[in-house]
């Protein structure tokens, strides 16, 4: 049976996530204010309808956290690198999109590790993927959640980085099912963005 509650709440909050995520992408110059908004509603959605995990240990969710962040780096570091083998257009996007939406001051920084990336999981891994589990199994759950993740990318024009964020909410969607830990899948998202933002810069 349905549950016509969760159901409507799931359509209604995409169906925003998917408008917010637009306005924001096609406004530039104030692209982390409107971000930020965006993932404050997603954060209060998934609050809302769904119930977060956690059931490891500080210590190991800070572990694996830095583990996982550093290997879906890595994979990302790769991927960029068969990159070089497609047409030049394909590493332009790839600068085009660092270029004008990577953080460049310290507040960006503040906002993406504490609103951006914890949101983003509240509302990806934490309510989409587990009210899917409703209906299909949780592999389809991580996949279905994750194909909506990178397509609401697509507003941005970023059509590689739709793949990347694809690819990494399979890993963050499957950590979080085996895991059951949202701080483990939060870590791991900083870690992974510190690495490609400031660490070691793919661009």
């Amino acid at each position: 049976m349905i549950n016509r509650k969760l159901f409507i709440g799931l359509v209604i909050s995409l169906v925003l996530a998917f408008v917010f995520t637009w306005v924001t992408f096609n406004n530039e110059n104030v692209f982390w204010y409107f971000y930020s908004f965006t993932t404050l509603f997603l954060t209060a959605s998934s609050f809302y309808f769904s119930k977060l995990e956690d059931q490891l240990k500080t210590f190991n969710y800070l572990f694996w956290g830095i583990v996982y962040g550093i290997g879906t780096y890595l994979l990302c570091f790769l991927g960029l690198q068969l990159l070089e083998l497609l047409p030049s257009q394909a590493t332009k996007e790839v600068s085009h999109f660092f270029g004008v939406f990577a953080p460049s001051a310290l507040w960006h920084y503040i906002l993406l590790f504490f609103i951006i990336i914890p949101g983003e999981e509240f509302f990806w891994r934490g309510f989409i993927q587990n009210a899917v589990k409703n209906w299909f199994s949780p592999t389809l759950a991580i996949l279905t959640s994750s194909v909506l993740y990178g397509a609401s990318f697509i507003v941005s024009g970023f059509y590689i980085g739709v793949f990347f964020a694809i690819i990494v909410g399979i890993i963050f969607g499957w950590l979080y099912e085996k895991k059951k830990s949202m701080p483990l899948n939060i870590v791991a998202h900083i870690v992974f963005l510190l690495m490609l933002f400031l660490v070691l810069p793919l661009i």
